[in-house]
């Protein structure tokens, strides 16, 4: 019931946040920080209520942030009948900023590093003090997570060399870095599953959205959640 209720708050979130970091990126932490609790007001409170189109995005925002807390709470919900107390705090965090970062991308096709970073080092905390990677039990866990940090780094930049002629810009540096933080959580083993799954539903995506590009990031966190629940069932 907690990580209901949690997921939900959280879930709920995910729209105001990414619409704050749209209006202030890229931005240091402290400012980001700031300007999440201290929003700049230019409309009065009685302009925008009398306003129509106001009140038409409003109530789609408030459905979109209902959409999001019931995934969220429903995807913590069921991690939590599955880990232990100790375990479950950790993957609600890794889950959250997974979450937040790929409504932030669809919303501007940017990573902000103040988000990525916190979820790299989450990776390593995580392996140090739980013991453990997503979906493994080895003693090693602080080496291999460090190991899939690295090589979540390197298998999208050799291969965003190796396209560099035909598509220069067929991924950003913020998706390089969502990657390698999200190895530092599977480790040197499950992070090429995550690459790899993560193409074929950018591919889906694009031909979904008929569109020749678009955030890549998504379709990592999609993938990342997929291999999340694999592991864990």
């Amino acid at each position: 019931m907690f990580y209901a209720v949690l997921g939900f708050l959280l879930g709920f979130s995910i729209p105001y946040l990414a619409r704050r970091f749209a209006k202030f990126m890229p931005a240091t932490f402290a400012y980001a920080l700031y300007r999440i609790f201290t929003p700049n007001k230019t409309v009065s409170k009685q302009k925008r209520l009398s306003n129509i189109k106001y009140l038409k995005l409003r109530n789609r925002y408030f459905m979109r942030s209902l959409g999001w807390a019931i995934t969220t709470s429903a995807i913590l919900t069921l991690n939590s009948l599955v880990l232990s107390n100790s375990e479950a705090p950790w993957i609600a965090f890794f889950i959250f900023l997974l979450l937040l970062l790929m409504e932030i991308d669809n919303r501007i096709m940017y990573l902000p590093d103040i988000l990525t970073s916190p979820l790299l080092i989450g990776g390593f905390a995580y392996a140090t003090f739980a013991g453990n990677l997503l979906g493994q039990d080895i003693p090693s866990s602080t080496a291999n997570s460090a190991l899939g940090a690295i090589f979540g780094y390197l298998i999208p930049v050799i291969a965003s060399l190796l396209m560099i002629k035909r598509h220069p810009d067929n991924m950003g540096g913020g998706d390089i870095k969502i990657l390698s933080a999200i190895g530092a959580w599977f480790g040197l083993t499950n992070i090429p599953f995550v690459v790899l799954l993560s193409c074929p539903i950018f591919a889906i995506s694009c031909y979904i959205n008929k569109q020749k590009q678009g955030a890549f990031g998504p379709s990592i966190v999609i993938a990342s959640l997929i291999m999340l629940f694999l592991l864990e069932y």
